[in-house]
């Protein structure tokens, strides 16, 4: 009897082991050992918006930076960026790769609101953090029904709203013609015009749109033209938005002309169309511009210039693109110190909603990221600036919108 005894211990001593094990590995984060992370992003590297891909690019070089020093904690991050061509389904096919097959702990600014758009529910049912979306689109802001999704830009209604106050007040009961991407990029900006003139709306707008697979916008600016409108607002990609200044140019149209904010940058958007057809348009801005000669000797416009020549060689300091996805990377440094030795899933959504006047170094004065679990924006301040055929240069008080 004493001899089978020994014998069950020893068999359970041996099995013990092994289920600890099991377990333990079982729990180990997602995407996590002990000298790495895997981070998953999309960005258009091709298709026709190819120049945002310079955000990724910056991003890439960020993280680069980053492993440089370290990398966080003592881990240094796998950044695992695809190129989905600007194309939703292929978005949906490089982000379902990243997930279920790199098994990527967390999901970091994927870029375009269509792709968002097509992966927003998949992320947020298999509970994958989705952060610091580049996209305004107003539906991602619903923390309620997208909980593990924050944005990494000002809202499409925040913007929109202050360019039509702007027009209004600048040129008030002028006809404003709006040229818009037919998605949801384009439809939130139409509504924050429509949401602010009110009944206005129907009596001086007039819209027309285009489709991202669409050769040139020249006929719908014909079209708007026609319309006698004074002002025009472009609500689109750097291609379609450098086609429509140039060709407002063309046909001698001279109207107040406004455009969104993912598209102001010198190298490539205004170039592309032209830097005397961009001259006196308005926009609006979170980011420094590292061209401006306002920042001549601020020391983080400087560090930014020696990160470009050192981990973007041959960049454009001019393609304010690349700020953005400087600015990315020191959010995802900030994520990643905040949580520690705890890379799970819930602590970093957890601290990706606890950033607390947080300004990474290339942000505009007086502006912060402050997120909670009622709100999941990391903007919700602009300023409007206005292009002189060689800078922007900024006018009027910061706007703020409500963080709800």
């Amino acid at each position: 009897m004493l001899q089978r005894r020994l014998v069950i211990a020893a068999l359970i001593l041996g099995v013990a082991p092994v289920l600890f094990a099991q377990e333990a590995r079982a729990e180990d984060p997602v995407g996590v050992t002990a000298t790495e992370i895997r981070v998953g992003s999309t960005f258009p590297f091709s298709g026709p918006a190819s120049a945002l891909g310079n955000v990724g690019k910056a991003l890439i070089a960020y993280v680069q930076f980053i492993n440089d020093k370290g990398g966080v904690n003592g881990r240094k991050i796998k950044l695992i960026a695809l190129d989905d061509a600007y194309t939703p389904s292929k978005s949906v096919e490089q982000t379902r790769k990243l997930v279920e097959n790199e098994e990527v702990a967390f999901l970091f600014s994927p870029l375009g609101t269509a792709g968002i758009s097509a992966n927003v529910k998949y992320a947020n049912n298999k509970k994958v953090p989705h952060l610091f979306v580049l996209s305004g689109a107003n539906k991602f802001t619903n923390h309620v029904e997208y909980p593990y999704t924050t944005t990494g830009l000002a809202s499409y209604d925040t913007e929109g709203k202050a360019y039509a106050k702007f027009i209004s007040e600048k040129m008030p009961g002028s006809r404003i013609a709006i040229l818009y991407q037919n998605d949801d990029l384009g439809k939130d900006f139409v509504g924050a015009f429509r949401s602010y003139l009110k009944d206005d709306f129907g009596k001086l707008v007039v819209a027309k749109s285009y489709e991202s697979t669409d050769p040139t916008v020249d006929s719908q600016v014909v079209f708007l033209k026609s319309s006698g409108a004074e002002a025009i607002f472009i609500a689109g990609s750097p291609k379609f938005t450098a086609q429509g200044l140039r060709k407002i140019r063309e046909i001698g149209w001279n109207p107040l002309t406004v455009i969104v904010s993912s598209t102001t940058s010198v190298a490539g958007t205004l170039t592309a169309a032209g830097l005397d057809n961009a001259k006196g348009v308005v926009s609006s801005a979170f980011l420094k511009d590292p061209m401006d000669t306002t920042w001549k000797n601020d020391p983080a416009v400087e560090n930014y210039r020696a990160f470009v020549t050192k981990y973007l060689p041959g960049g454009d300091l001019a393609d304010g693109v690349y700020v953005a996805g400087f600015s990315q990377g020191e959010i995802l440094e900030k994520i990643l110190q905040q949580c520690g030795n705890d890379l799970t899933r819930d602590n970093i959504m957890k601290q990706a909603l606890s950033l607390r006047s947080f300004s990474p170094s290339m942000v505009l004065p007086g502006i912060a990221i402050n997120t909670s679990a009622d709100n999941h924006q990391a903007w919700t301040s602009l300023q409007l600036q206005n292009f002189d055929g060689k800078n922007w240069v900024r006018f009027g008080e910061l706007i703020n919108a409500p963080a709800d």
